[in-house]
């Protein structure tokens, strides 16, 4: 049986079957409209041969083969088992990924009570210059009210975070609560705290 006659030969139901997924995946991606899945549909149905099949699904991409999807899974599930780590005991190289050290969080020193109000941000105008991208030009302000001190988010792009809940109203703050302004993240301490 040559290469041609296979392409005559009769489409079998399971060909058929995987050929309407194929036209179903292109429905359901937004490739194919309704019209034309249920034109193309009826003629898969209607096919008198597997070369007629193909001729349907050629501009349609055709799902995983077996065997790269399992190839695929199987590789996923390699990276999870600790094999990289035995294989650089053998080799004597490090091959694993490593993790990064966690890096310690910078302290903000709050101002002495009656401190004039510190404004954080990007722009010109801010107390607090950060320099990341991830901050707004006008992004927070702390300022000392009655006994304390509060932090209010000036309608940034990234907001404000105080112990990791994103503020929308002024917040009181006190050492040791963590102010996150867009990426950038503090621990407060007192003035006279040493760092």
């Amino acid at each position: 049986m040559g290469p041609l006659s296979l392409v005559n030969a009769r489409p079998s139901d399971a060909e058929r079957d995987r050929a309407l997924a194929v036209l179903r995946e292109g429905a359901g991606s937004g490739r194919l409209s309704h019209d034309t899945f249920i034109r193309r549909m009826n003629f898969v149905l209607r096919a008198q041969s597997r070369g007629e099949l193909d001729s349907v699904l050629t501009d349609l991409p055709r799902p995983e083969p077996r065997l790269a999807g399992w190839m695929r899974t199987t590789r996923s599930r390699i990276k999870r088992v600790d094999v990289w780590r035995r294989l650089e005991d053998f080799l004597g190289i490090p091959l694993a990924r490593r993790e990064l050290p966690a890096v310690p969080v910078p302290n903000l020193a709050l101002p002495a009570a009656g401190s004039p109000t510190v404004r954080i941000g990007r722009g010109d105008g801010a107390t607090l210059r950060l320099g990341d991208i991830s901050v707004s030009r006008h992004h927070a302000e702390l300022r000392h009210v009655g006994d304390g001190w509060m932090v209010r988010d000036l309608g940034s792009m990234n907001g404000t975070e105080h112990n990791g809940r994103r503020i929308t109203t002024p917040v009181r703050v006190r050492p040791g609560d963590q102010l996150r302004f867009g990426a950038i993240v503090f621990t407060l301490t007192w003035t006279d705290e040493p760092e």
